[in-house]
């Protein structure tokens, strides 16, 4: 468990780094191998940009975003809530 914090803190440190650049020279991201790179320009090519601009969205939007149906956008929740309650309940 240690080790799986280590990592996701690593994760959000760099990516940290990488979207406040691009904040505050209101460029597009060219860190394709970034953890939250997306090919959208009017985000900066970052979910955490896209985040903090739109707020909450619906799965059309964020379908728009990765090239995805919504229905498969939902598929992608589902599965994931369904992992994390089963990680939660090992806790």
């Amino acid at each position: 468990m240690k080790n799986y914090k280590s990592k996701l803190l690593n994760i959000v440190n760099q990516a940290n780094k990488c979207h406040s650049v691009c904040r505050k020279t209101n460029t597009a991201c060219q860190e394709k191998s970034c953890r939250l790179w997306i090919n959208y320009e009017s985000d900066l090519n970052c979910t955490e940009i896209a985040v903090q601009n739109n707020g909450k969205m619906v799965f059309r939007e964020i379908s728009d975003r990765l090239n995805l149906t919504p229905s498969r956008i939902k598929q992608i929740e589902t599965e994931t809530l369904k992992k994390l309650a089963k990680k939660m309940a090992g806790i």
